[in-house]
């Protein structure tokens, strides 16, 4: 089970690392396993609608089972399902890098991360940093 406690590590961690790299302000949700935001944390510079976008990472990860990596080469050879599956997805979907599934040492799925600000790959990197911290497993699809 991912707890309070773990989720605001990762996020307050995700963001963390976005300051040590100098990258453009973060915004970090993690959802757990049933795509409940357990932790939201917006940089104060952050744009708004970063929750809503760091939203759709996360949950169309969680949605489809794979990390952004993985959805966004789907994406890109089924554009026409993906674009459907738009309005199937409450929280909307973004199958881009900065969505990252969550798990423990045993492959057991406990959550996702979504990370939003600066460039898809830069919010991923972000992720397994803060993933990292909390002591559990990132999967990025990759």
């Amino acid at each position: 089970m991912l707890t309070l406690e773990k989720a605001q590590i990762i996020a307050a961690e995700t963001l963390a690392e976005g300051r040590r790299l100098s990258l453009a302000p973060l915004c970090c949700v993690v959802l757990d396993r049933g795509g409940h935001m357990l932790a939201l944390l917006r940089d104060e510079q952050a744009s708004i609608y970063r929750p809503e976008i760091a939203m759709g990472k996360a949950a169309g990860c969680l949605g489809m089972g794979f990390g952004g990596r993985e959805l966004a080469k789907r994406a890109a050879a089924m554009p026409m399902f993906f674009n459907g599956l738009q309005a199937a997805f409450p929280s909307g979907m973004l199958p881009v890098p900065g969505g990252v599934l969550i798990r423990d040492g045993e492959g057991d799925l406990l959550g996702a991360v979504g990370v939003t600000g600066d460039t898809s790959d830069n919010d991923e990197l972000c992720a397994l940093a803060g993933i990292a911290a909390a002591g559990l497993v990132a999967d990025t699809g990759a």
